[in-house]
């Protein structure tokens, strides 16, 4: 019986119902994070301040995610996801109700700190529950589990929107949204592990070590390119191929919807396809993706160029989230937390680094230089995935 198993029955960890209960973890931090968004533009206007400020504000929210998870972990181990998730909901609805109300700056930057704390706790304690009940349940969850995410944002993103549309106030819609959150989270509270997923071993703060490191590493990599797709997509869109600003989303979109699709049917293609066609053949799509952007300059070829690259990238990750089970380096808890960490950084640093880059020489340059990380992430990923797969 595997040691994620303390007291119960391995069934009992790997019902449907605790499946759900990770799905609706994931679910809420997606869909708190989209919620958070509208409220960007509504907070400047209320504080009266200019974008340098703005964009010092929302380094808390990545300040406070850095500051938990490297010790979700810990937590996790000591208390159990179902403590932490719990809490960390609760704390994520009520911070997202305040943020459509505060008028001072102080207030605003202690709120945007233990909100990004609770995102970080829910991410790594979220991904803990999945793979705890995966490792388990002996077949591949963790692409659908990332997929709820994903929903979770396009709806909080769709639902507000529409709410404001309808005359809500932002108060009132925010509300609406933090209901939604706490609805979803009640039913599973029960099926949420009282463990925190890797009993037989005590976990340490989170730096990667051994084969960890390098998994840390293509995570870093995958969230990189990521965050500067959803930050310089639309900019490259409009700058180096004219397209019209209406225009600028559209890649994006199509990024996204590809990516949605292939996590939510990717736990299915991985049982009935090889694991390696899967990823080192997506990892080729998602270069060959970025070779259409920077080098074609018909529309229909952009366009097919991110949705080859959402696509193709989308199973990376899960997949090698799931091979953290299979380690020995580091407690499972401790190692989810260090790798959640790396990949966080990945995010917050792709736009920063894309944009250094592309000041010193283009935005073209730019986008070639994820090519080449691109390819080193592959060599990276078929040395871990021979050595553990």
């Amino acid at each position: 019986m595997s040691s994620i198993v303390m007291h119960n029955s391995v069934h009992s960890y790997t019902s449907n119902w605790h499946q759900n209960a990770a799905r609706a973890a994931f679910f809420i931090g997606g869909f708190g994070a989209a919620a958070w968004a509208p409220l960007v533009p509504l907070l400047k206007n209320r504080l009266m301040i200019n974008e340098n400020i703005m964009g010092l504000l929302l380094l808390c929210i990545g300040m406070g995610s850095l500051i938990t998870m490297p010790i979700s972990g810990i937590i996790a181990a000591k208390f159990g996801c179902r403590k932490v998730i719990v809490t960390a909901s609760l704390l994520y609805a009520f911070l997202l109700i305040l943020l459509s109300e505060v008028t001072t700056l102080p207030a605003t930057v202690v709120i945007l700190i233990l909100f990004g704390a609770a995102m970080g706790m829910i991410d790594v304690t979220a991904n803990i529950q999945a793979l705890s009940i995966e490792r388990a349940i002996g077949h591949r969850l963790m692409s659908s589990m990332h997929g709820f995410w994903s929903v979770g944002g396009f709806l909080g993103a769709s639902i507000f929107g529409l709410w404001i549309d309808i005359g809500l106030s932002p108060f009132q819609a925010t509300l609406c949204a933090a209901i939604i959150m706490i609805i979803t989270l009640i039913p599973f509270i029960r099926y949420l592990l009282n463990n925190g997923g890797d009993s037989s071993s005590r976990a340490h703060f989170a730096f990667p070590r051994g084969i960890v490191a390098l998994i840390a590493v293509i995570i870093c990599i995958s969230f990189l390119v990521e965050g500067s797709i959803m930050d310089w997509g639309g900019i490259y869109l409009t700058t180096i191929h004219g397209l019209d600003i209406s225009l600028a989303g559209t890649g994006f979109a199509l990024y996204s919807g590809a990516m949605l699709i292939m996590r939510l049917t990717g736990d299915w293609l991985l049982r009935k396809l090889s694991t390696t066609l899967i990823i080192f053949g997506g990892m080729l799509l998602t270069i060959v993706g970025f070779l259409l952007i920077i080098a074609s300059s018909w529309q229909i070829l952009l366009y097919l160029g991110f949705f080859l690259i959402g696509g193709g990238f989308a199973n990376v990750v899960p997949v090698f989230y799931s091979l953290l089970a299979k380690q020995k380096a580091m407690p499972l808890t401790t190692a989810i937390s260090a790798v959640s960490t790396f990949g966080y950084l990945g995010i917050l640093m792709g736009p920063a680094v894309i944009g250094f880059i592309a000041h010193l020489t283009s935005l073209i340059s730019a986008f070639t230089m994820l090519v080449v990380l691109l390819i080193i992430e592959i060599f990276i990923a078929n040395y871990v995935y021979k050595k553990m797969a």
